[in-house]
């Protein structure tokens, strides 16, 4: 089961960076990882420093992709992305986006949940 998962994950994120890069972002890490946790994938678009989170679904049981985007998983999310700050020297702004896959639905969620705000995905 376990490794079903992950190579589901893997599959999305990699059709994430497509999707990414069609719309003009530069990849610049894939499943950077420190000690509080991984960052699927890190990324520039225009002026800003990207953090992108990818979530995968087969189907929207139990919430489909976005639902996945917990408050934990952000929290998460922040402290891996301060440890990336600091072993990084990235003097950029700095945003969260979401890429939620379901099937062949591909969907962007520009900055979706903030530092200071908490989600701002709206469900």
């Amino acid at each position: 089961m376990l490794d079903k998962r992950k190579e589901l994950g893997r599959t999305a994120e990699d059709e994430a960076c497509v999707y990414l890069r069609g719309l003009g972002y530069r990849i610049i890490e894939r499943n950077w990882r420190s000690p509080f946790g991984e960052l699927d994938i890190i990324a520039r678009d225009g002026d800003s420093l990207v953090i992108v989170e990818v979530k995968a679904r087969t189907g929207s049981t139990f919430g489909g992709p976005e639902g996945a985007l917990s408050a934990a998983k952000r929290e998460r999310i922040v402290t891996a992305t301060r440890a990336y700050l600091a072993a990084s020297d990235a003097q950029l702004p700095l945003r969260f986006d979401l890429v939620a896959i379901e099937g062949d639905r591909v969907t962007l969620y520009r900055d979706a949940f903030r530092l200071e705000e908490g989600c701002s995905l709206g469900f």
